[in-house]
């Protein structure tokens, strides 16, 4: 019954902006569902960010409900005692909140990508055109279950990092698919053949930012964010003492090394100079690119906001380090990582179709009227 109460709780989540969608006048509801879904996305993997870092992760220690129903107002007896129990522990009731809005709206999104996957499907069968396969939101929400299947393990694997880290990287993959496809259904800024060249460049800056954002998440899923205490140097030492054996053992449990013993604060150094190190040949990488591609002005704007983004996050990294963590600097550093990827992602886009025969004009709404 409470499987079903959290469907309904997430059904009127997206009903808002479905609604939302349907009342804009514009020619293509589809594509504006499309992009509303993005940012919606891009939201939730902020919101992700902030769950993990007020330690919510398991403020509703069970999967998909709280204590077996589906809300803590209902289950406010098993988390008053739990947090009496431990008051330091994971479960309060305000975490059992953020944990579960958390759901809530991951829910939400679920049923906006359903909706896609419908209209799509139904344009399909009616021969009308959306200039999309129907396949793309069905690859879509093939890759929300399983981002749904990760979120489960986080909960009942508790907080294991590998799982963690495959969690937020899954919800990454989601916002750039979801930002590929929003690309696909805009108009194309003016053909410019020199562009193409640069297609190799622009998906190597997209590897380099994928390993860095996978690098900061297994410094934040293993709480290494403070191994290293001041800057440029770790702890006094440009190279300090490192365990990278035991900080890269991929499967073990939270604060553990590969051998179930208490992971040492050298393991937690080399997690973190790891990132901190690679971060330098990223920045330098993408500012070189964007400054590269912004002579093109089919390819200004998103350079041009790779640029900023990347001065934003360098700044947000090192505030981390330098303010010990403040929660909105560490969240907005969460953001700036999400967003970063989007625009490069829109940048290799626009590159790969700068070439003949491949300019996307998305045809008119093919939305049941």
């Amino acid at each position: 019954m409470f499987v079903l109460q959290l469907g309904l709780i997430g059904l009127c989540i997206a009903l808002l902006p479905l609604s939302w969608v349907w009342v804009k006048a514009d020619d293509n509801k589809f594509r504006k569902l499309v992009w509303v879904t993005t940012f919606l996305t891009l939201d939730l993997v902020m919101f992700g960010g902030f769950t993990r870092l007020t330690d919510s992760g398991l403020g509703c220690p069970d999967w998909p409900g709280c204590y077996g129903t589906s809300s803590p107002f209902v289950a406010h007896a098993q988390i008053a005692a739990a947090h009496l129990a431990m008051p330091t522990g994971p479960v309060s009731m305000t975490k059992a909140w953020i944990e579960m809005i958390h759901r809530y709206f991951a829910m939400a999104i679920g049923v906006l990508i359903v909706a896609q996957m419908v209209i799509a499907w139904a344009a399909r069968i009616r021969r009308r055109s959306l200039s999309v396969s129907p396949w793309w939101p069905t690859a879509l929400f093939g890759l929300i279950v399983v981002q749904g299947i990760f979120g489960a393990w986080t909960v009942t694997m508790k907080l294991q990092p590998i799982i963690v880290t495959t969690h937020l990287m899954l919800g990454l993959a989601l916002l750039g698919s979801l930002g590929w496809l929003a690309a696909r259904l805009t108009p194309l800024p003016a053909y410019e053949p020199d562009a193409g060249r640069w297609r190799a460049a622009a998906l190597a800056g997209l590897a380099l930012l994928i390993a860095q954002i996978a690098l900061g998440g297994w410094v934040s899923t293993n709480y290494a964010v403070l191994a290293c205490t001041d800057f440029p140097t770790c702890n006094g030492a440009w190279i300090p003492p490192m365990d990278f054996q035991h900080g890269f053992h991929l499967w073990r449990a939270l604060g553990m090394d590969g051998n179930g013993d208490v992971i040492t604060q050298d393991a937690l150094v080399a997690i973190h100079w790891t990132h901190r190190t690679f971060a330098f040949v990223v920045v330098a990488y993408l500012v070189w690119l964007a400054a590269m591609l912004r002579r093109y002005e089919s390819l200004r704007r998103p350079a041009n906001g790779v640029l900023l983004v990347v001065v934003i996050q360098f700044v947000t990294g090192l505030s981390n380090i330098v303010l010990q963590w403040p929660l909105p600097v560490a969240v907005a550093h969460n953001g700036g990582a999400a967003i970063l990827l989007l625009l490069l992602v829109m940048l290799n886009f626009r590159i790969a179709c700068s070439r003949p025969g491949r300019a996307v004009v998305p045809a008119r709404d093919a939305a049941p009227a």
